[in-house]
């Protein structure tokens, strides 16, 4: 049933997110590069779960939602750290534009941060429909912006 269509388009962009850390785990030969991979895995796989109750795959669970978020917003908030030094990889997706943004990409993190923060309360699928889609778009500006696109 397609009655959430923010999640599903959300579901899209976190499982293409998922493949694509996936693949480009292989080889990271940079620690600091592999640790930012990781953080964004983390994240994509949060929202994943996040979208399948969203979208009723699975039963809603208030609790789950308020421990997926606050596992976005804590992760999230290590993201300035892990990109402030202009550390590279030939694998790496991190954009040279992460660099000289630097303050507009904190500022992209920091939205992230909030729209999981603010998710937290979702008490049904419909509010957490509406928060994924918030947290969506920061996700999208973010990689629209800093992330290179295969």
């Amino acid at each position: 049933m397609n009655r959430f269509v923010p999640a599903l388009a959300l579901t899209a962009f976190a499982s293409a997110g998922l493949a694509g850390a996936a693949l480009g785990h292989g080889g990271v030969s940079n620690p600091m590069v592999m640790a930012r991979m990781e953080a964004m895995s983390a994240i994509a796989a949060e929202v994943k779960t996040l979208t399948k109750m969203a979208r009723g795959e699975v039963a809603f669970d208030a609790a789950e939602v308020t421990r997926a978020m606050e596992a976005i917003a804590t992760t999230g908030a290590q993201v300035p750290a892990l990109f402030e030094a202009p550390e590279t990889d030939p694998k790496s997706e991190a954009s040279p534009t992460i660099w000289v943004n630097y303050p507009e990409f904190t500022q992209r993190a920091a939205a992230m941060i909030e729209a999981a923060e603010a998710g937290v309360g979702a008490g049904d699928e419909f509010a957490l429909d509406a928060a994924l889609g918030t947290l969506g778009q920061t996700c999208k500006s973010c990689h629209g912006s800093f992330k290179i696109q295969n």
